[in-house]
């Protein structure tokens, strides 16, 4: 049986109304980080009702598992379809629909969440149930993992890859239903501006540690890093490494006793493209923080790695890129699928480096706002890519 068979008897199995019915359902059970319980034990039934194999919550943390499941096709190669249970808070102004409503309206299903990542979750569920009724002459797994803590230190998708090393991946992420290679890092760089505190009264004795740091803000709001790339790194991701002082605390609490204050912190947000190193980034903080001790020689300041989640970037030219055209096309007859990257951070900036992963996903932006929806066009399109990806990549 050729590719092109394997593919379209795939999305042939598929039923796609089971896809949007899970779409609404995901839609109403409330996730926010810290509180992806609930709906990772209605993934794990579900599971368990279609058919899956080896379904398990599997501990991350206290009331926070993931919901995995397989579908077991003989011995071969493990290829895993994932996204993440949590969602940040729902914002104001919903009118067409509930935030948790999972309401279908001209064509659109409205659920806080859905785009990130809720229907893509509901799709690849939909998607191994169709790859297992489509009969297909299959070897290896296919295995789903719905995971617990992205927007926190992804815990959830480390422990899932540490327990169950796979050789391909897709990763759900909303990518406007394009082939996503890749997404930037982040480093959060902490600079701590010191002065010397004194009485308001005594304002010629104390160093006001806000003001030497608003010189450094100034410094690194002007920063133009572009670090060294290869050219079709710089050509997908753009020349420059984006910095800015995203956020500054100093001087005593509110509704306290004031004082001029002898400290203030300012993170540097830094938003490195794939293979920009944390020193290349901390040479140009301290540029910029050189150059604020050139306007006030009174300038002192530390900088401390706060944080730091790596960029993916996976080979245009490897099997799980070419799988992942091969499906599109499947899914689009005529179309040639784009390539692009995105500047948000995704779960494999954990576990991208364990496993050879592509992301797809339904939806784009904006995101997380009010009356989020996805069309039902999206959801079946996805839902047809994920079914011939795993098709296709368990035939081979």
């Amino acid at each position: 049986m050729g590719a092109d068979e394997v593919a379209r008897t795939a999305i042939e199995s598929v039923d796609l109304d089971l896809a949007v019915e899970l779409c609404r359902e995901v839609s109403r059970i409330p996730s926010v980080l810290g509180e992806e319980g609930p709906l990772a034990e209605f993934i794990a039934a579900t599971l368990r009702e279609l058919g899956f194999e080896r379904v398990e919550l599997q501990p991350v943390l206290p009331d926070r598992p993931n919901a995995i499941g397989e579908l077991p096709f003989g011995p071969g190669r493990r290829v895993v379809l994932t996204g993440h249970l949590d969602t940040k808070p729902v914002s104001h102004g919903w009118t067409v629909a509930e935030p948790y409503s999972g309401d279908l309206v001209d064509g659109l299903v409205y659920g806080h969440g859905i785009m990130d990542m809720k229907g893509a979750l509901a799709c690849q569920v939909a998607a191994l149930v169709g790859l297992r009724e489509a009969g297909l002459p299959l070897t290896g797994t296919a295995a789903f993992a719905a995971v617990s803590d992205h927007m926190g230190e992804q815990r959830g998708s480390i422990a899932y890859f540490e327990a169950h090393p796979a050789d391909l991946c897709v990763l759900g992420e909303l990518s406007e239903s394009t082939i996503c290679l890749g997404h930037r890092g982040r480093y959060y760089f902490d600079v701590h501006v010191y002065g010397r505190s004194a009485h308001t009264c005594h304002k010629y004795d104390a160093v006001n540690a806000n003001y030497l740091a608003a010189l450094a803000v100034i410094e690194l709001e002007r920063s133009r890093l572009e670090p060294e790339l290869e050219p079709w790194v710089a050509d997908l991701f753009g020349k420059e490494t984006f910095m800015a002082p995203g956020r500054i605390y100093g001087g005593l609490p509110p509704g306290g006793p004031s004082m001029i204050p002898d400290e203030c912190v300012i993170r540097v947000d830094c938003r490195p493209q794939p293979g920009v190193s944390k020193a290349t980034v901390r040479a140009e903080i301290d540029r910029a923080l050189a150059a604020a001790a050139r306007m006030d020689s009174r300038f002192r300041a530390d900088v401390v790695l706060a944080d730091e989640k790596a960029g993916h970037l996976v080979n245009r030219d490897s099997e799980v890129v070419n799988l992942i055209q091969e499906a599109v096309r499947a899914a689009r007859p005529g179309h040639e699928p784009a390539l692009r990257v995105e500047a948000w951070l995704g779960d494999t900036s954990s576990f991208g480096p364990l496993v050879e992963t592509v992301i797809f996903g339904p939806g784009g932006e904006p995101v997380y706002s009010a009356d989020e929806n996805l069309s039902l066009e999206d959801i079946h399109d996805a839902t047809k890519v994920y079914a011939a990806f795993a098709a296709l990549a368990l035939s081979r």
